[in-house]
């Protein structure tokens, strides 16, 4: 079971992320479906009673085919937000950096998941290079975790 729950006051949910760099290259998800264009981070919920890592791991490997390895805690998201459907959403996320991994690097872009929402594919967004793309969450334009090894704490509104 995922660990979501609705409350009174909206829904929480509480979510991995993985890093997956190739210089200042980033890894993302995108589902073309969506009304508005956007890409996020390779990732998804908890399950109840599974570890940090063994989650972000399980993500990666659904929707990438490929086993990762972890590297560190990288950092803390915390997002405040409405969906289109008015309910307001309270979300953590821990990000994880990976190790190198050469069949991480070789996925293709537009690679097609497996484990995602219909239609979601994988692209290479070229961080020096995204002006225009709006890219969830926002601190990936701004830092580089290849080289920024200080552990962050983000909190959006």
């Amino acid at each position: 079971m995922d660990c979501t729950f609705q409350t009174p006051n909206g829904k929480f949910n509480f979510r991995v992320g993985a890093i997956i760099t190739d210089g200042r290259k980033i890894l993302m998800a995108r589902n073309p479906q969506e009304k508005r264009e956007y890409y996020y981070s390779v990732g998804g919920r908890v399950k109840f009673g599974e570890s940090l890592e063994d989650a972000v791991k399980r993500e990666v490997r659904e929707e990438t085919g490929v086993t990762c390895e972890v590297d560190r805690l990288a950092c803390v998201h915390e997002n405040f937000f409405t969906c289109d459907d008015g309910i307001p959403f309270h979300e953590v996320s821990c990000f994880f950096t990976l190790r190198p991994n050469e069949k991480l690097l070789q996925i293709p872009d537009g690679f097609r998941t497996d484990g995602g929402p219909d239609g979601e594919y994988l692209s290479w967004i070229d961080l020096d290079n995204c002006e225009g793309l709006t890219i969830y969450p926002a601190f990936y334009k701004s830092v580089d975790f290849s080289r920024d090894t200080e552990f962050k704490h983000f909190v959006d509104r």
